[in-house]
This record gives C-alpha cells, structure tokens and sequence, in this order.
C-alpha cells in the first residue's frame, strides 16, 4: 500500500478500495481510519468546537459500507456524534451542514463519483464549503492520534428525504402560480446508473405531480451493471436518449454516481450536457442577474462566448477542475465582478444562491422551475438554446506522456508550441490553462486547446470546427510538431489520421 498522500486527488481523496487482477487497494479500511483521525485534527485546528457532529453517507459502491462503518468507529472514538445517513448523496452532506435539524460541523461523502466500481473516495464539507486541496493535504497529513477520546453516539438518519423535501419545496415556491404540484401533466424520465439518483422520481418529481413512469436504473447497485453513471459518457447519454423517445417523455434526467453532476435530454432527444448545458443554465441565470459573469473551465466552444455575451452577460474561461472554477467564480465576487455560476463542461454546476454547492439535482430543479411556463408560452428547452452555433465537427485526443516528469514534458510541449508560426493558426489570449489557437483558413473556421490533464499523465487536444474536412489538417499539423517528442505517444492520433 502506498503513502496515505497518493490518494489525493486535488480537492478530494480518491483511490481503489477493492482488489482486482490489474490494482491492489491503497484506499482500506486502515487508511479510512486514518483519514478519519485526520478530519478530526482539521476540524479542531479549523478552530470548530471540541464536540463534534458529522455526518456520513456514501453512494451505492460496494465497498461503501465497510468504509462507512470504519470511519463513524474511529469517530465515535473521538466523541463525536454521529448521523448515519446510510445511502446519501454529495450535494446532501453539504447540506447536512446547513438544515437545522443535523446542523453538523462537517460531511463526509465515500465516492469516487463515475470511476469503477472498485474504486472509492472520500469528500469533506465543513459549513463554509468543500475541503480545498491544501485541506486535503493537512488531513492526510495529519492523522496522528490526539488524547481526546470518548464515547460518541451514532444516529441513524434519513437526510435524502429531507433534502428531497426542500427541493420540492424550492420547486414549488419558483412556480408563477404557486401550485402544489407544477408539474401535473408532464411525463419525466429518470436514469440513476445504480447511483445514489434515484430517490429523485420518487420524492422529488412525484410529489410535484410528474408521472416518472419509465424512469430505469433507479435501484443502487455498485456493480454499475447498465453503464457508467456518468452524464459525460456517450453511452449512457444514449441510454437516456432512448428512454425518453421510447416512453415520449417531455424530458430526461440523468445523474452522476453521487449527484453533484447531471444532464438533460429534451422530448425530441435533443441532449443538453456540456456546451448546451452551460448555454441552457447562463439563459436562466442572465435572466434573473443581468449582466452577471459566467465562469467556465477553459474546453469550451467559441460559439458559447458569443451567446453569453448576447444576452449581456461574460464569460470567464477558467482552469479545469470543479473547485478551480467555483473558486475562481467566489473570488469575482469578492473582488465586487458579481458572478452568480461556476460551470464545468463535465455538467459540475453551482450557483452562488445555492452556496456555490455543486449539485446535479439543483440543475435540474432550476429547468424544471421554467417547464410549466415554458409549455404556457408554447416554448421548448430548445427554444432556450436556438441562438447557440453549434461546431460542425469536434474532436478530442488524448496523448499519454511516458517521461518520469511528464508534468515537465507537457509543460515544455505547451511551451514551445506557442513558437510555431503556421498561417491561420492565431494563439487565444483570452485563455488561462495550456494553450488555444484560433483557426482560420486555410484552417477552416475553429479553435483548438491543448492543455495537461488535472488528474493523469495525459496531453489533451480538443479541436473544434465550422467548417468540414478541417480537423484533419490540424491533426497531421500537430503530428509533425509532437514527432519531435517521442516521449508523447501518438497512439490515440494515427488512427485518426489514417483512417481519413
């Protein structure tokens, strides 16, 4: 097993919880245990009172419970009280921290969102917000037993039902007319990917008059045994996508394995994730904060630029990583820039009214606010979006860097490509992660990035364009240069080039 400080990951802790033939577990039940030691430390040295409460939940993962009960074990030990929340979500355990009735010092969440099953992770939320990634680090680093120990108490608690309820009661007070059930008439399916979603068609949609009928995969199961719960991954987009054509529902949602993300697919299959979502979201926001600023990580489409700011509002283009852009969107405001959303092309979304919280099931609870008086109006969610270009061709590419410092690699390739002079290639100075060229001819009409993976020894190119039969020029561009650093392995790229 490696060092307990492997498994950070940025501004979580994630790493493989179950043995299989290709990985041996380093996040165990000893390490959990320790990992709770190192909460408690971070909580005291935050300066929060010596009697603690925290409340714990997990997804649907199978090792979720053995790691569930190691951590409330050791916290128990540290008198603390405990809420048991059993199946849970990540939004929800922030919001442990805020509903009156738990009122806890901190959450912590066992996830690792839509990787594999054998894999898990833990997610820590104070009531000021999620750990940051030096808080990370102080926990993992700081697990050292203290001499306060004591009997603490566990209470098991049903928090979902709970935060279900206030959903429900945000959705209705949002309704022009008030109603107890907006939603009567209108057919909604759901698609959990055996994550912890579920709940959602049950207590969210049908007390406010949906019929959820058709909704799949709602039941938690760890095995992932349908697809990858994961709004980002084209086939679970198609599974949902064939859900709502098949029940002719007005509306799809799926959700991510533990909540924070989520996509929609509109009733004529139409999906709105990624550039589409983000476009969808800043109308909604534009209109209840007028000129407000929109802060995005840095893969997004040009098109999306100009439709913010054709509905008076600005883009920020930021550096990825969901804490990166929510705290670059907190520190806009801090500076007096208002900045009402943080928002990831992955479907990470977070509104300034919801304490900058990441969570899918508030995304979709601010489009299912505008359904009824979009149908009043004789509208679509498409109608919300018909401004916004779409590119005519996208690609993306992924290039492993097998140098011991790859991070030193990527950095010099990102360098030095800047230096290339190639007509029609312009570098983007509105751009603050790897490098962006805007292309145009004989490059066609488009952009490219080029920029280093957050989490893993990757280059990833993403090369969008209006105009076809241009992204391949761009590639064996961009193959001659790479030739030049036979540490960068071209694998994911020839096949691409070759097959045109």
């Amino acid at each position: 097993m490696g060092k307990l400080v492997d498994l950070q990951n940025e501004s979580d802790i994630r790493g493989v919880a179950i043995d299989t033939q290709e990985h041996q577990a380093n996040l165990t039940v000893t390490a959990v245990r320790e990992i709770a030691v190192g909460i408690v430390n971070w909580l005291h040295e935050k300066g929060i009172k010596d009697k603690l409460t925290i409340g714990v939940g997990r997804d649907s993962r199978l090792s979720g419970p053995k790691l569930q009960e190691a951590l409330i074990e050791v916290l128990t030990s540290y008198d603390v009280e405990v809420y048991d929340f059993g199946l849970a979500t990540t939004p929800a355990l922030f919001m442990s921290t805020q509903f009156s009735q738990f009122s806890c010092d901190a959450g912590i969440m066992l996830t690792a969102s839509h990787l594999p099953y054998y894999y898990n992770g833990v997610k820590v939320f104070s009531q000021k917000g999620g750990a940051e990634k030096e808080d990370i680090a102080y926990i993992l680093t700081h697990t050292e037993s203290s001499e306060h120990f004591g009997a603490g108490t566990v209470t098991k608690a049903d928090l979902l039902t709970v935060y279900a309820n206030d959903l429900v009661e945000k959705i209705r007070t949002a309704s022009k007319k008030k109603q107890e059930k907006p939603l009567n008439g209108f057919k909604i399916v759901v698609d959990a990917g055996n994550g912890a979603g579920g709940f959602f068609a049950e207590k969210v949609l049908q007390p406010l008059g949906a019929d959820t009928s058709g909704s799949q995969f709602l039941a938690p199961d760890g095995n992932f045994p349908n697809h990858v719960p994961n709004p980002d991954n084209k086939e679970a987009m198609q599974s949902i996508q064939k859900a709502v054509l098949a029940n002719q529902a007005d509306l799809g949602v799926i959700f991510d394995t533990d909540v924070d993300r989520s996509a929609v697919v509109t009733k004529s299959g139409d999906v709105l994730n990624r550039n589409n979502l983000i476009a969808v979201l800043s109308r909604i926001t534009l209109n209840e904060h007028s000129g407000t600023s929109i802060v995005t990580n840095s893969p997004t489409s040009d098109h999306l630029k100009v439709f913010i700011e054709a509905l008076g509002g600005k883009q920020v283009r930021y550096i990825s990583g969901y804490r990166n852009v929510i705290n670059k969107a907190q520190d806009l405001n801090q500076e007096g820039v208002d900045s009402q959303l943080a928002i990831e092309t992955s479907g990470h979304a977070a509104f300034k009214e919801n304490y900058f919280l990441d969570d899918g099931a508030y995304v979709i609870a601010k489009i299912l606010m505008l359904l009824p008086e979009l149908q009043a109006e004789g509208k679509t969610l498409e109608s919300l979006i018909a401004d916004l270009k779409q590119p005519l061709e996208t690609q993306e590419v992924r290039f492993k860097l097998e140098a011991d410092d790859y991070r030193a690699l990527g950095e010099q390739v990102i360098e030095q490509i800047a230096d290339i002079d190639i007509f029609g290639w312009e570098v983007d100075p509105e751009n603050e992660e790897g490098i962006r060229f805007r292309l145009s001819q004989p490059y066609g009409q488009g952009w490219f990035l080029l920029r280093m993976s957050l989490h893993e020894p990757l280059l990833v190119l993403q090369v969008e364009n209006d105009e076809a039969g241009h992204i391949l020029p761009v590639l064996k561009k961009m193959q001659q240069f790479l030739n030049n650093y036979p540490d960068v392995n071209q694998e994911k790229l020839v096949p691409l080039i070759q097959s045109q």
